[in-house]
């Protein structure tokens, strides 16, 4: 069975939303976990126009606490409430303590499940684990914002495929129980003969999605996204905004191809921009394999 890694962009402008861009949120859905980077304004209403089921979103992302990619949370968490929701949800982002706690503490409301504060470091060079399953990782690193902020990347692990042909011709092993056994021991013992996992399989490398949040151009972006399969990237201007702290089209697309990613998407784009070819064809420039996202825009890596 092919495991897929949905992606669904939500929000896809800047500071002020358009009437065709919402502010910045990202839909995740891997095997049976949901989550979200990021969680703008207006978030929940875009995951009804969607047709994602929001009860399912298990952890939100927050890369830095600027209102535009965090004050969703406000009516989302309020929603989960009003529909009764019970499983714990783990809210992560540089400073997490400090900021879900001031959003708890707004209004005459509580919770009916647990809102648990994870804080993701944002400073140093260093990438950090903060999610890891037997299936996926999710790690982070600091990047350069105007506020303490961070990237993310989601990474599947890689996994061995057994050629079930090959190890029938050379060992007699069938599909069944011993199989399994070979994929979580590394051999086996069949008819006297030690079967190797790496003799009768290829390995397939895990999908790999970086998403920089807000930040100019710095090493420690390129670092995280070495590799990826799919690298979202700050674009809010054609050109770097230094005293923004905000990537250009160009920078964006130097990055990717510093970084080796097979595929560039743009993103959080200023108001400025109703027509987006003039960042999409500034970046194709440089980095070929480039797309400007759009509200509602899917994608299965």
């Amino acid at each position: 069975m092919v495991i897929m890694l949905e992606i669904v962009f939500l929000g896809t402008g800047s500071g002020i939303p358009t009437p065709s861009r919402n502010h910045a949120g990202i839909w995740l859905r891997y095997e049976g976990e949901s989550m979200l980077w990021d969680c703008g304004e207006g978030t929940q209403r875009q995951i009804f126009k969607a047709r994602l089921n929001f009860m399912k979103i298990d952890r939100i992302f927050i890369t830095h606490w600027h209102a535009d990619h965090w004050a969703g949370l406000i009516g989302l968490l309020l929603t989960m409430n009003l529909e009764h929701r019970i499983a714990p949800l783990y809210i992560y982002g540089p400073e997490a303590d400090r900021f879900v706690s001031d959003i708890l503490d707004l209004g005459y409301w509580r919770t009916s499940f647990k809102v648990m504060a994870e804080t993701v470091p944002h400073e140093g060079k260093e990438i950090t684990s903060l999610v890891k399953t037997p299936d996926f990782e999710i790690t982070s690193i600091p990047v350069e914002h105007s506020v303490p902020a961070v990237a993310y990347c989601f990474k599947e692990h890689d996994r061995r495929n057994v050629d079930i042909k090959k190890a029938e011709k050379l060992y007699g092993l069938r599909q069944g129980p011993m199989v399994g056994k070979l994929k979580e021991k590394g051999e086996v013992v069949l008819n006297g003969k030690t079967v190797r996992l790496e003799d009768v399989s290829a390995l397939k490398k895990g999908v790999k999605v970086v998403y920089s949040g807000d930040t100019r151009r710095c090493q420690n972006i390129i670092r995280l996204a070495q590799g990826a399969d799919l690298l979202i990237h700050d674009t809010t201007f054609a050109e770097e905004m230094e005293d923004r702290m905000h990537t250009g089209a160009k920078d964006a697309a130097e990055i990717a191809k510093l970084a080796q990613v097979k595929r560039l998407i743009l993103t959080h784009f200023s108001r400025r921009y109703n027509d987006l070819s003039e960042l999409e064809n500034e970046a194709k420039k440089v980095f070929k394999d480039t797309v400007a996202s759009k509200d509602f825009m899917r994608l299965e890596v």
